[in-house]
């Protein structure tokens, strides 16, 4: 199919059946190129009609190189399946060929054992390329087997496998991460101010020389020299330096590897006008500690969506992930936990005098209008390279291969500059995986410390869906919520779950008595409720039907009598057992028609509850029981709302 034919842009197709090219672009902006060469399997037809849809999808949906990563990856592995299975003929099979439905099921089936277990690629994969299939059928004059459509458009053979959620830092590490945040920041200041102030005492290298670092700096800083000038400027002999720049490139051991040395001098010497990729990892992490909000949040706002306030600063976030934009304000005196002192000695300055005024506990730590300013001030120069990049602070500063310099979005995927490289550089260890994931679960712990466990404070920038599979399961929230747990269970057998009170008949003698029910602790009026039977609810005499702990205070019982048997108000006689066991028959009719978990839920309590209170009798009661219940002399009497309960 050709360019032309199919409308795509000239730069996204190369050739008419031969390399596939696609530009895709990176989560960072910047454009990578995919190739696909359908003529390199011996399924040809094939690999070109699924290479046709992969470049018509990425052009129409300009997707992301990890998305479109999978598709490429996708059409090259069923590909090599079709080539190697001998059942088909490769070179006359397409997707208009019934037979490959049984090659494509097979592949799926096949294609987690090409993973690591838990890996979740082969589900993406498979999903990939059934979408390629149905994109194919949707389009008018592209044919396709019905019975690959079919399979297509069924029920998946591949499904994602669970994965084990990383846990958050520990305090320990947390800690220590923030206090070396802080010690890089102090530390990328104090390199540039003091870059800068060389750089204003120098002069052009031409008129001054090419061997005083302080001219070399005027150079770069005015772009009046270009680095491959500065390149060829230098002696090639190490030995002919003066020694203030063989001290620039010397390892710690003192050596200086000569074939390096002009890359790692001009290295340092950009690094004394402007911040790096490592540089900056140091705020990525203070404000997603200040913030509370994820790497893609933090490092996705610019100096237009910073405002700043009389106390503090206002900043438009945008997710791209959830297509969200929201606005958050943050307050310069929000405490952060350890108090002033502790903040002081994070950041590497001196505490002040005097004791701290913040609680350990109060909320999570909050700076983030000094943070910001921060980060404004050190990527000022940046940024002023860059006027193109409105939507971020996070630029930096690079050299190419080439010595041009360069000025970029700021891109912590390179394998020689992520987080865990960062991690090393500064000397921290972390227990588990180095991941700045794991501090965004951080602050959510924090928080959802701080809410006492209120999902719905803790989750208040996504769903509490997204809460649960993604946050709750650290370790500190598992152990707090364990504490919740037990509280909430104590709290409720407390005050409503108690149980009734269960008269023998050796003391039913009692409640017959309202003198003896009152050496018992019950008020006068309430005993000669129970005596007289007006408080009699059917399944139990009630010592209080306006004090019930499923009703407020002052309010009639609503759910007398279905859970008297789990109120501490009733008192259960021996003549109520006839009640109590056509409650057990209905009880049991219900436990018959409703999902076991449901009737737990609903029943569970009041279940267990009845049936230790029938154990209790003997078996010589239960017969005389039931002859009453025969003789319809009991009946039991509930409301219409348990029947249509039941019956939905």
């Amino acid at each position: 199919m050709a360019a032309q034919d199919a409308g795509w842009p000239e730069d996204t197709l190369a050739g008419r059946v031969g390399i596939r090219e696609v530009r895709v672009l990176r989560s960072q902006g910047r454009p990578v190129i995919q190739r696909l060469d359908p003529d390199a399997y011996r399924c040809s037809r094939l690999a070109a009609q699924l290479a046709d849809e992969w470049v018509d999808y990425v052009a129409a949906t300009e997707i992301t190189s990890a998305p479109s990563g999978a598709y490429r990856r996708g059409i090259d592995l069923f590909c090599i399946a079709v080539d190697s299975d001998p059942g088909v003929s490769p070179e006359s099979t397409d997707l208009e060929a019934s037979q490959l439905a049984r090659v494509l099921a097979r592949w799926e089936r096949q294609l987690p054992a090409a993973f690591s277990p838990g890996s979740r690629w082969a589900a993406f994969i498979a999903r990939a390329l059934r979408v390629l299939i149905i994109r194919r059928d949707d389009h008018p004059g592209r044919p396709v087997a019905d019975e690959i459509v079919r399979f297509a458009r069924g029920p998946a053979t591949t499904h994602s496998r669970e994965s084990s959620e990383r846990d958050e830092f520990s305090r320990h590490d947390k800690r220590a991460l923030i206090k070396a945040a802080w010690a890089e920041v102090n530390a990328l200041e104090h390199r540039l101010d003091n870059g800068w102030h060389l750089a204003a005492q120098g002069r052009h290298p031409e008129q001054g020389s090419w061997l005083h670092p302080p001219d070399l700096l005027w150079g770069i800083s005015r772009g009046t020299v270009a680095l491959s000038e500065l390149r060829a400027q230098l002696p090639s002999h190490v030995g002919e330096w003066p020694d203030e720049l063989r001290r620039l490139v010397a390892r710690p051991d003192g050596t200086i590897m000569p074939n390096l040395a002009k890359r790692l001098l001009v290295h340092h010497l950009i690094a004394q006008l402007y911040p790096n990729t490592m540089d900056l990892h140091a705020f990525r992490v203070l404000l997603m500690d200040a913030t509370g909000l994820s790497s893609e949040e933090v490092t996705s706002f610019g100096a237009k969506d910073v405002e700043f306030l009389p106390q503090g600063v206002r900043l438009t976030i945008v997710k791209k992930r959830a297509g969200r934009v929201r606005h958050r304000a943050f307050r310069d005196d929000a405490p952060r936990p350890g108090g002033v002192e502790q903040q002081a000695e994070d950041r590497g300055e001196p505490a002040a005098e005097g004791p701290a005024t913040h609680d350990l506990h109060d909320r999570p730590r909050r700076e983030v209008t000094a943070i910001i300013q921060r980060l404004l001030k050190v990527t000022a120069k940046v940024r002023e390279q860059l006027s193109e990049i409105e939507d971020s602070l996070f630029v930096r500063a690079a050299f190419l291969p080439n010595y041009a310099l360069v000025f970029r979005r700021w891109d912590p995927d390179s394998p020689r500059t992520t987080f865990s490289a960062w991690l090393t550089s500064v000397g921290v260890e972390v227990s588990g995986p180095a991941h700045i994931g794991r501090l965004r679960k951080s602050t959510k712990v924090e928080k959802a410390i701080v809410a006492r466990g209120r999902v719905g404070i803790a989750a208040d920038d996504h769903t509490r869906e997204t809460f649960a599979g993604h946050y709750a399961q650290g370790t500190t929230l598992r152990i707090i919520s364990g504490e919740v747990i037990t509280a909430a269970q104590r709290h409720w057998f407390d005050k409503a779950i108690t149980g009734p009170i269960v008269i023998t008949p050796e003391a039913e003698a009692a409640a017959g008595d309202s003198a003896r029910l009152q050496e018992l602790g019950i008020p006068a009026e309430q005993a000669e409720g129970i005596v007289t039977g007006q408080l009699d609810m059917g399944l139990s005499h009630c010592k209080d039907p306006y004090d019930s702990p499923f009703s407020s205070t002052g309010e009639l019982c609503s759910v007398a009598p279905l859970r008297c048997l789990e109120c501490r108000n009733a008192w259960i006689l021996p003549s109520h057992l006839p009640q109590l066991l056509l409650f057990e028959q209905h009880l049991e009719n219900t436990r018959r028609r409703m999902p076991p978990d449901r009737f737990t839920a609903l029943w569970g309590q009041t279940y267990t509850n009845l049936r230790a209170v029938l154990a209790d009798r003997t078996v010589e009661e239960k017969a005389l029981a039931r002859k009453h219940i025969d003789a319809g002399t009991a009946a039991l009497h509930l409301p219409l709302t348990a029947h249509q309960e039941f019956d939905r």
